[in-house]
């Protein structure tokens, strides 16, 4: 199925550096502290990560002892980069896999943001992950976030592939409408380089925005709480769907 998106697809990796290799051992620092915690602690779980590009994802749980782990991008010239890391990743387009593998997995983790999917594409492509998982398996996906007052407008305005942006409620609310529970909504952090005396500047500025955000808000009755650029969310395959594929 050939998806809106078609300058930067959603079914390919997009934020890596010019130099490949230095994103290595940056993405496995934000993936590790931002997403390891989510990944089942059994070695052998299989995941499928989507959108892998050079397989960043794939190599962290390679890194950390996952030995069941596939990664599939649509772009042959960003998984090469990931075969010659001996890393198990395919050429595939996103959708066309999860509508014709009958592979079930432990954990779906798309390493691409939701931003590049129209609304219609977006209520599909959950529907085909919640297929794909085995009973209580784990969907990890993330988004832009609509609600910072300062990247929010910018982040969608910015790239012509980005269709949406979300917030915590939103997030939520598709998620649950696709049939997913146990839904968490978590920040991404991107200050998790701590060999970086800079780093912990960062950190304390994000958290005095964080408030002054928060108060500004709750001025307006809202109760937005995460700010950070992006936002992610953890959820379980519930045990019915509760809508129809056509909503």
């Amino acid at each position: 199925m050939a998806l809106t998106a078609k300058i930067e697809p959603f079914d390919s990796f997009w934020e890596g550096p010019e130099n490949v290799e230095k994103g290595y051992s940056s993405f496995y620092q934000f993936y590790k502290h931002n997403y390891l915690k989510f990944i089942p602690s059994a070695k052998d779980a299989a995941i499928l990560v989507i959108s892998c590009g050079p397989g960043y994802f794939v190599n962290m749980l390679v890194k950390e002892g996952y030995s069941n782990v596939l990664g599939i991008d649509s772009f042959p010239d960003k998984v090469k980069f990931a075969l010659e890391k001996n890393l198990n990743c395919r050429v595939h387009d996103a959708v066309g896999f999860l509508e014709k593998n009958k592979e079930r997995y432990d954990v779906i983790f798309c390493e691409q943001e939701l931003n590049h999917l129209t609304k219609e594409e977006i209520l599909m492509f959950l529907r085909l992950c919640w297929e794909s998982l085995r009973k209580d398996g784990t969907l990890i996906v993330h988004s832009l976030n609509g609600a910072n007052p300062i990247t929010g407008a910018e982040a969608l305005a910015q790239n012509f592939d980005h269709y949406n942006t979300f917030t915590e409620y939103t997030m939520r609310q598709v998620l649950s409408h696709t049939g997913f529970s146990a839904i968490q909504v978590i920040p991404l952090n991107l200050y998790v380089f701590y060999k970086n005396p800079l780093n912990y500047v960062l950190i304390v500025l994000s958290k005095i925005y964080s408030l002054f955000f928060t108060f500004s808000f709750l001025l307006y009755g809202k109760a937005n709480r995460l700010w950070t650029k992006k936002i992610g969310a953890v959820c379980r395959k519930g045990a019915v769907r509760t809508n129809t594929p056509d909503g």
